[in-house]
């Protein structure tokens, strides 16, 4: 290994970027606020993906595609929703380049190929879908209509960080269609304790289900509801969001149906997505200065391997085991590899492997061998164990699941520990820097205020939690009065 990381507390944000590139998960591109996913990274996209998209399955989704440029009008349908990303739209306005006349070299692009409509590359896809829904919904036979697509997006961020925020990323984005609004609304909270329950049993995320202001809510709905999780540097990270539309987009794209007393009416909508900010949250949220910690629900290589050997006439003896040992493991379905590449040393893979976060690392060699023992290290605590290589394979199953609890039962601590609440204006603004995390206060509930908070301190709300107890306070701005505390924080 190369460099020692930027440590948390010298700079947590350079901790972060160093962290995301020496280990391997992603890398800047030719393309100003893009980045490449490497394979490392890729990796565990495609397991919280094929999790998540068994979740969806599970729950009667199914999977579709839609296409990657939608039409300015259809986009322009929804007013509030157009509004809200207009700002971050890419706009595809030629369709052709042609060689420059006054230099070879050059191309331009051609005036003749103006498309006769400028198209939106998608920053999200509900006016490109519920123009399709139009077609695909006509009685109350066709619904619900429960459709989910894997797909990237582009928003056009001018301030970018690796995984938090790219001008595109990879995503999947529910869109669905109900006969009513309480079905609606059931999908909607059904999803988020979908998300809710991926990222604390797989992520071993803890998250707040809450439910977003009305500053905060997603351009075009009626209710946002989201996680919201805590990284260790007290900062919050909104973790997934699923959205109430009501009736707008039906009646944005006259999405209607015919009901079983054969009346006219239009359809109730939701929409959410999770994106591979995920990603960036499990770096933030559980890695240490020695490079990533992974739960092992999740990690791309639960365990690794490594022979230690004593001259060249071990070798074929140790690897013998080592593969026997890696075959047991597979066979309990455990993803396991054995790195017997000669180009590197036992130290140098040790260090590379605690970079890369994986759950559990195997050092075995030829007195170890003889004793009947290897030596096992888990990556969460970096405690070293001589364990007897009689049911290891299974010791090291259960050891998985114990990485896995012991990481969650950690970041809640963690998160429990920086819930603070505050009853003054004096005392919110001193924890905001004394002691960074959620803040539990009451606020008058009007947008004004909320935004007058934000520009003094630039904490906003995060939510109003859903298991928010009624209780008569004072907002801590204005004095007025208020019915229940809301969670504020800074956040990313």
């Amino acid at each position: 290994m190369s460099k020692t990381l930027t440590t948390r507390a010298e700079d947590y944000a350079q901790w972060y970027n160093d962290l995301v590139l020496r280990s391997g998960l992603a890398d800047y591109s030719a393309v100003r606020g893009c980045m490449v996913i490497k394979p490392h990274g890729y990796a565990l996209w495609e397991n919280m993906r094929d999790v998540l998209d068994r979740m969806f399955k599970d729950t009667g989704h199914q999977n579709a595609y839609f296409p990657l440029f939608v039409p300015k009008s259809l986009f322009e349908a929804e007013e509030k929703n157009a509004e809200g990303f207009a700002k971050e739209c890419a706009v595809v306005t030629h369709y052709r380049l042609k060689t420059d006349p006054n230099n070879k070299g050059k191309l331009i692009v051609d005036p003749e190929a103006k498309l006769e409509e400028e198209l939106v590359v998608r920053p999200t896809s509900e006016a490109i879908i519920w123009n399709t829904y139009k077609g695909w919904i006509q009685s109350y036979r066709d619904l619900p209509l429960l459709i989910n697509q894997w797909a990237n997006v582009v928003r056009w961020e001018m301030r970018t960080r690796l995984f938090l925020r790219t001008a595109e990323f990879l995503w999947q984005e529910g869109h669905t269609a109900h006969a009513t609004r309480d079905e609606a609304i059931e999908e909607t909270r059904k999803m988020l304790d979908v998300y809710a329950t991926f990222a604390e049993e797989y992520m071993a995320l803890p998250v707040i289900r809450g439910v977003k202001t009305a500053n905060e809510r997603f351009a075009g709905a009626e209710d946002t509801y989201c996680i919201e999780a805590m990284m260790q540097d007290g900062k919050a990270l909104q973790a997934g969001t699923s959205h109430f539309l009501g009736q707008n987009f039906a009646k944005a794209f006259d999405v209607k149906y015919l009901d079983k007393n054969n009346k006219q009416e239009y359809v109730w909508a939701t929409s959410w997505g999770v994106s591979t900010r995920l990603i960036g949250a499990l770096v933030m949220a559980h890695s240490d200065d020695s490079g990533l910690i992974l739960p092992p629900r999740l990690a791309p290589l639960q365990v690794v391997i490594v022979p230690i050997y004593k001259g060249d006439e071990s070798k074929p003896g140790v690897d013998a085991k080592c593969q026997e040992l890696m075959q047991s493991m597979k066979a309990l379905g455990i993803r396991v590899k054995t790195d017997n590449d000669d180009s590197t040393r036992p130290g140098w893979k040790f260090a590379e492997y605690e970079l890369k976060g994986v759950p559990v690392r195997i050092a075995l060699g030829v007195r170890d061998i003889a004793n009947n023992v290897a030596e096992v290290a888990r990556r969460d605590t970096k405690e070293k164990m001589s364990l007897s290589l009689d049911g290891l394979a299974e010791t090291v199953n259960k050891l998985l699941t114990d990485i896995q609890k012991n990481m969650f039962e950690r970041a809640v601590q963690f998160r429990d520990e920086r819930i603070t609440e505050v009853d003054t204006w004096e005392d919110f603004v001193r924890i905001l820097d004394e002691k960074p995390g959620f803040i539990s206060a009451h606020w008058d509930g009007t947008p004004e205020t909320e935004e007058k908070i934000k520009e003094l301190t630039k904490a906003t709300i995060r939510c109003i939690p859903l298991d928010a107890v009624e209780e008569v306070g004072q907002c801590i701005l204005t004095g007025a009065k208020s019915m229940q505390r809301v969670l504020f924080a800074r956040a990313y």
